[in-house]
């Protein structure tokens, strides 16, 4: 589908507003009810799977069920030449990652009721049977008055045991936010969106996530092992109640935390009492947020309730990979890490918690696809997913028919690390493994490159070890594509 196609007779295309690993987003016209609208699209490529699409068609159903003020609500779905389509109610405003990134930690009284808000909707969906799984920033929308509005039940699965909550063994979610018991694959409940709520109000009263490290399992073990942390430790104004109920809602054993999230949301209701904030639900469902900034969200002037702290294992933007693509065992989450901390032992990878050392941040930003041989542009417009800070979105290459062939040299994406810079590895995060690259550099946006490590595979989560890569812009240069795939994904990138 494409900007200015009329869908079903009555959905006309606007703009494509994002895309991720699974599915589009697009604004468009409801030509029937004279109304704008977001239209959901599942990429061509899944069509064809029967999960997929089964899934794609459980949001619908799951969402269609949940009418409260605080959930995107769900107007149609349907089938447009093979392609499934759910048509949402169109937000006009941000999501919650994007305040936070631009804004860093938001004042308290706005934190706290913000994901008052956000506990309201999940306790709502868990009285009707459903678990989210992927409670996070980037499926809060903002409306205009700054009320709260959950979004993306993609992956939720009813909570009926007799059912199968979920399956065990199966990894679901964004590394950032997950549980340790959603991490290790195991069952998950309603105290699963208790603990990713809490690493989510961590975020708004610091500014930072709960833990950080170079890869997803990395940061997974961090949930699955180390104690919760506290809001006061780095923002001491933090009062010691909602200090206590953030370590509990993120307590390891789910018997831990709040039973409900009810209870959870009775207690944020309670510490809002206690800042002086009126408790009607009209005030307590408004939250005034900074509007977005004219100008690029780091530039200078833009508002910012506090000065974010930045932790320096991070590099460029947060390791929020996806395991979306397959199934991870506890065991193999284990054996994973052990490979992984005999690899990177020396590396500037995060310890003791998720706190980093005090180097200087390095922070890589997607500036341009590069198509030299073709036609000079290849999904210019979704080179900012690769580095937003969300492993669910991506920049994608072309769809190419003779895969996994290109028909070219190669295709690539340019990183911008703003400044001249040398580096020993890059990361790459994919949904689509399997294809072939290699890591360019250059003093320009527009070449030349130079080859700066061999070709390697890209599996789901790849490190680059480059050989004396100076220079301000790097290159993945991808020349073939991963068998099974017409098209190659970056959905986030990292550097040490």
């Amino acid at each position: 589908m494409v900007v200015g196609e009329l869908v079903a007779d009555r959905y006309e295309l606007e703009e494509l507003v994002g895309t991720g690993g699974m599915s589009s987003v697009f604004r468009a016209h409801d030509r029937l009810l004279d109304r704008k609208v977001a239209l959901k699209v599942l990429h061509p490529q899944f069509g064809d799977d029967d999960e997929y699409v089964e899934r794609f068609r459980r949001e619908a159903r799951s969402v269609a069920r949940l009418s409260h003020p605080n959930v995107v609500t769900v107007i149609d779905r349907g089938e447009e030449d093979g392609r499934q389509f759910i048509v949402f109610e169109y937000v006009d405003g941000e999501n919650l990652k994007h305040v936070i990134d631009r804004s860093g930690a938001l004042p308290i009284e706005t934190a706290v009721a913000l994901a008052h808000q956000i506990a309201r909707a999940l306790a709502f969906a868990h009285e009707h049977g459903l678990v989210h799984r992927d409670v996070k920033p980037q499926n809060v929308l903002l409306n205009g008055d700054g009320r709260a509005k959950v979004t993306d039940f993609g992956i939720a699965r009813s909570l009926d045991v007799k059912h199968g909550v979920t399956q065990t063994g199966t990894v679901l979610g964004t590394s950032d936010y997950i549980a340790p018991e959603q991490a290790q694959g195991q069952q998950v409940s309603a105290q699963t969106d208790v603990y990713s709520l809490g690493a989510v109000l961590y975020e708004l009263l610091t500014g930072e996530t709960p833990y950080s490290g170079e890869n997803f399992v990395a940061v997974a073990m961090q949930h699955i092992n180390d104690p919760p942390p506290s809001a006061r430790a780095l923002r001491p104004e933090v009062p010691p109640r909602l200090d206590a109920a953030l370590k509990r809602a993120m307590a390891k054993d789910p018997r831990d935390r709040f039973p409900s999230m009810d209870a959870f949301c009775n207690e944020l209701a309670a510490v809002l009492h206690e800042l002086g904030h009126r408790d009607d639900e009209d005030t307590a469902a408004t939250v005034v947020v900074p509007p977005p900034a004219a100008a690029p969200v780091a530039a200078a002037g833009a508002p910012v309730a506090r000065p974010r702290a930045r932790r320096q294992a991070r590099g460029g933007a947060p390791w929020i990979a996806l395991l979306l693509a397959g199934v991870l065992a506890a065991a193999a989450v284990a054996a994973a890490v052990v490979a992984w901390r005999h690899e990177h032992t020396g590396s500037n990878a995060a310890t003791g918690g998720g706190r980093a050392a005090a180097s200087a941040p390095l922070r890589l930003t997607a500036a341009t696809a590069w198509d030299p041989d073709g036609d000079g542009h290849e999904h210019d417009s979704e080179v900012g997913n690769a580095t937003d800070k969300s492993g669910s979105t991506a920049w994608s290459t072309e769809q190419y028919r003779d895969a996994p062939s290109l028909g070219k040299p190669g295709v690539g994406l340019v990183l911008d690390a703003h400044r001249t810079v040398t580096l020993s590895k890059l990361g790459i995060a994919t949904d689509t493994p399997g294809y072939t690259a290699q890591i360019k550099a250059g003093d320009s946006p527009s070449g030349p490159f130079h080859p700066v490590s061999s070709s390697q595979i890209v599996e789901t989560n790849t490190y680059f070890t480059l050989s004396g890569a100076k220079g301000r812009y790097f290159l993945i240069w991808i020349t073939r594509l991963g068998d099974g795939y017409d098209h190659a994904d970056v959905n986030a990138v990292s550097a040490a």
